[in-house]
């Protein structure tokens, strides 16, 4: 069954993986790439891909350093899904942190694989399409992008600009988990010196002010905040 030709770039330093990885993806509809280190990565046109699978570990850069400049400097949104042998959770809270969506270790089924790239697809997909929308809405909460104006029942909700501006991040990227760290550099960033409580500060006093709501605003424990609507 095709898969609407979406692209995946694999990056492993593991020919025999990448070799089965291909075939079986591009057996499932998928089109496909290889690069067998990161550094060939970031000479391709990473834009072009829906979905990333990286290892870790390879040769002089890594994974983790490959995924930090796909999100810092090249400010590239695409799922990414880390495929390892590491699973030490060290490991895992430091892919999650620097923005993968994913982390399956090594060895997994293909069946496995393959469910968790169509949800990463899937949510990329959703978010892509709220953010074309300039009307986000849940219930009778109603956040509009235009005026920056939350409602609730009709009635004006007051918040920050920075309270809306992480509202609207969550909301806009359902259950994808953003560690405070992100949350600092896409709201405040770069030049702005405040520490990770600011986030849990004003996370808390978003959760009051959008009140029944509030408990869409969820926290996993070392990983960070995500916006889910499906309780």
């Amino acid at each position: 069954m095709k898969e609407n030709n979406k692209r995946i770039l694999i990056v492993d330093d593991e020919e025999d993986l990448c070799e089965i990885l291909q075939f079986n993806l591009e057996s499932e509809g998928y089109e496909t790439e290889v690069a067998y280190s990161a550094e060939e990565a970031l000479q391709k046109d990473l834009n072009s891909f829906d979905l990333l699978l990286l290892d870790v570990m390879m040769g002089k850069m890594s994974g983790f350093k490959l995924i930090d400049i796909i999100r810092k400097e090249r400010k590239l949104d695409m799922p990414v899904i880390f495929l390892t042998a590491k699973s030490e959770e060290n490991d895992l809270l430091t892919g999650f942190n620097l923005g993968a969506d994913d982390y399956i270790t090594k060895p997994y089924s293909l069946k496995e694989l393959f469910a968790r790239v169509k949800v990463a697809l899937k949510r990329s997909v959703s978010a892509s399409e709220l953010k074309k929308t300039k009307i986000l809405q849940v219930d009778q909460m109603i956040l509009d992008l235009d005026s920056k104006i939350v409602t609730i029942d009709n009635e004006k909700v007051e918040l920050t600009r920075k309270e809306f501006q992480i509202l609207k991040l969550l909301f806009q990227n359902e259950n994808k988990i953003y560690s405070r760290e992100e949350i600092l550099e896409k709201i405040w960033g770069d030049n702005v010196v405040v520490t990770d409580r600011t986030v849990d500060v004003n996370i808390t006093r978003l959760r009051k002010k959008i009140k029944q709501y509030g408990e869409y605003l969820k926290n996993r424990p070392g990983l960070g905040y995500y916006f889910e609507m499906n309780m």
